[in-house]
Parts: structure tokens; C-alpha cells; sequence
């Protein structure tokens, strides 16, 4: 009777085994290897679907492979931006400590909203037009990560270096222009504000193939530094004392994070334009479906939400209702409404 018992009670011990890793039990390892294998597979079948679904010209001509390069394209587009929005969002998310906050508080979309506008009032529609190319997608970006770097250096350096100052700076920053983008465009007319207005809505149909040679190395660089750095990010999210006592410099390991995160939002954001609310949406489901806080499995799952959301909607809207350019919207909507579900609950910042 004692071995039974001796038995008995060792059986559920195996079980319930727990190691001292991000995913502690078998139960929590299977769950996210899942998660995970799904989210690769609604990626291949949108992505697929995307690129091969309703073509309209035959199988196998001309027509149907420039058709499936114009939409392959578009693919490309969406994984670069799902690679920038997930890793920045996430990685932004753990500097600042705060889980509600995006990276677009420091004024990427305004400033790309001024630069656009600025364009179109003192150029015209032909502005416009003809700041497209890669030389002016460098300039956006180099202007973007530039006006970051001047926050990082100016209130994250020094003896009173303060994260939330910080912030605060970024949306007055991103305020301001907002206010002159606001006011060049009533002095518009009517038919230029409507070409204006197409360009400031996200949408994957604004990047141009060209910035692709400059766009792809500079996603793949920051996105793979920061994917190396694991190991300092989890050492962030404990905070500033937690991290100096264990001999990390938290002040230049916050730059440096902040700086990779400008640059993965500043290319995004000049490749479609603002999606303010897809970051937050994409983070917020990572850490519902990793349930986990290392960052060598918030990033795999991070980056699949973010492509799996972007070309979900936009096969569903492209070949089910026929109306992909109110994508962005729509993703804006559900990412808006999901902040605020989240802010009532928490009922704090």
C-alpha cells in the first residue's frame, strides 16, 4: 500500500514538472509552439491567397505574372511593415515600462502628415508626385530617426534624464506639427486636399518598389540588433534599479533600444504612412497569446499578429466586400477600440 501511495503521488509531480525558463511547463510550451504554427500557417494561406487568389488574367500568361509580381509586391510590403510595427512596438512597449504606450508618441505620423503637406502647400499635386523615389524616402526616414535622436540626446542624457519627460515632449512635438499640417491644408483647395488625404491614410498601395534597396537592409539590421539584444530587453522590462544592480548601464541601453525602435518606425511609417493603433493592437495580442515576457518569443509572435492582421484584412476586404482602401481604417477602429477597452479596465495610463 505505501509504494501505491509512493506512486500515486509521484505520477502527478512528473507531470506538473516546472523549469526555471520563460515557458516553465509543458503545458505552456505546447500552447505557444501552437499559437505559433498557427500563426505561420493563416500567414502562408493570406499571403498565398493574396498573391494567386482571383486572378483575373490565364493561368500561366504574360499578364498573370506581372499580375502576381504587382501583389507579391504588395506582400513584401506588408511583412516589412509587420517586421517594423512588431519588434518597435514591443521593444518600446519594455523601455518604456508601460504596455498601452506605442512608439508613434513621438511623433512619426505627424511628422510624416507635415512633410507630405508641406509638399503638397508649397509645391502643388506636381510636389507631390515628384517626391517619390528613393532619395526622398531616405530624407523622410533620416528626418524622422533625426528628430528622434535629438529627444534621446536631449532629455535621456545627463544628470535629470527622465523617460516620461521624454514623452511628454513627443506629443507636444507631434501636437505642433499636427496644428501647421492642420492649417496648410485648409489652405488647400478641395481637389489637392483630396490627393493629400489619400497619401496620409496607412495603406500598402504608397510604397513604391524602389525603396526597397534602402528600406529592406535598414529593417533587417535594426530588427536583427534588436532580436540579438534579447537578453538586455528582458533586463529592461524589470526596470531601472533591477537592471543597474545587475551591472547593465540602463541609460545607454535605453538609447540604444530607442534608437533601433526610430529607425524600424521611421521606415515603416515613410513606406505606408501612420497606422497609429496597428503596433498596439499586434503587441497587445502578443502578450495574450506568448504569455511570456521574454522577448525571444514576444518578437516571433509579434511580427506573425502584425502580418497575419495586415494581409487577413486585406484579402478579406479586397475579394470579399471590394473595398481595400478602407483597410487601415478599419485596422485603426479595432486597434482604438482595443485601447480603450484596455485603458478602462486598467483604469490608468
Amino acid at each position: 500500500m505505501t509504494e501505491n501511495m509512493i506512486t500515486t503521488d509521484a505520477a502527478p509531480a512528473a507531470t506538473s514538472k516546472r523549469l526555471s525558463t520563460a515557458l516553465p511547463t509543458r503545458s505552456s510550451r505546447r500552447t505557444y509552439w501552437t499559437v505559433l504554427a498557427v500563426l505561420i500557417a493563416l500567414s502562408l494561406v493570406f499571403g498565398t491567397g493574396l498573391i494567386l487568389w482571383d486572378n483575373p488574367m490565364p493561368l500561366g500568361s504574360d499578364g498573370f505574372w506581372r499580375v502576381v509580381d504587382l501583389r507579391a509586391t504588395s506582400v513584401v510590403v506588408m511583412a516589412i511593415v509587420a517586421v517594423c510595427q512588431g519588434i518597435a512596438t514591443v521593444s518600446f512597449q519594455t523601455v518604456a515600462n508601460n504596455r498601452i504606450i506605442t512608439p508613434s508618441i513621438l511623433g512619426f505620423e505627424a511628422l510624416y502628415a507635415a512633410v507630405q503637406t508641406s509638399m503638397v502647400y508649397f509645391f502643388g499635386v506636381a510636389g507631390l508626385l515628384a517626391f517619390r523615389g528613393l532619395p526622398q524616402f531616405a530624407f523622410q526616414v533620416a528626418l524622422m530617426v533625426g528628430l528622434s535622436l535629438t529627444l534621446y540626446g536631449w532629455l535621456l542624457s545627463g544628470k535629470y534624464a527622465n523617460l516620461q519627460v521624454m514623452l511628454l515632449v513627443g506629443i507636444v512635438i507631434g501636437g505642433g506639427l499636427g496644428s501647421v499640417s492642420t492649417f496648410m491644408q485648409r489652405m488647400l483647395t478641395p481637389s489637392t486636399f483630396d490627393i493629400l488625404t489619400a497619401r496620409l491614410f496607412g495603406n500598402v498601395s504608397n510604397a513604391d518598389p524602389a525603396y526597397f534597396p534602402l528600406a529592406i537592409p535598414l529593417v533587417v539590421v535594426a530588427a536583427g540588433l534588436m532580436l540579438a539584444r534579447w537578453k538586455r530587453l528582458n533586463l529592461l522590462n524589470l526596470g531601472r534599479d533591477v537592471t543597474t544592480n545587475l551591472g547593465v548601464n540602463h541609460q545607454r541601453e535605453m538609447i540604444t533600444t530607442l534608437f533601433l525602435v526610430s529607425i524600424l518606425m521611421a521606415v515603416s511609417t515613410a513606406l505606408v504612412g501612420p497606422m497609429t493603433f496597428l503596433g498596439f493592437l499586434v503587441a497587445t495580442l502578443a502578450y495574450q497569446f506568448a504569455r511570456t515576457f521574454d522577448h525571444r518569443y514576444l518578437f516571433p509572435v509579434a511580427v506573425l499578429n502584425a502580418f497575419v492582421v495586415l494581409s487577413g484584412a486585406y484579402f478579406v476586404m479586397r475579394h470579399i466586400f471590394y473595398a481595400q482602401g478602407v483597410v487601415s481604417i478599419i485596422i485603426e477602429m479595432v486597434g482604438g477600440t482595443l485601447f480603450l477597452v484596455i485603458i478602462l479596465r486598467k483604469g490608468r495610463l
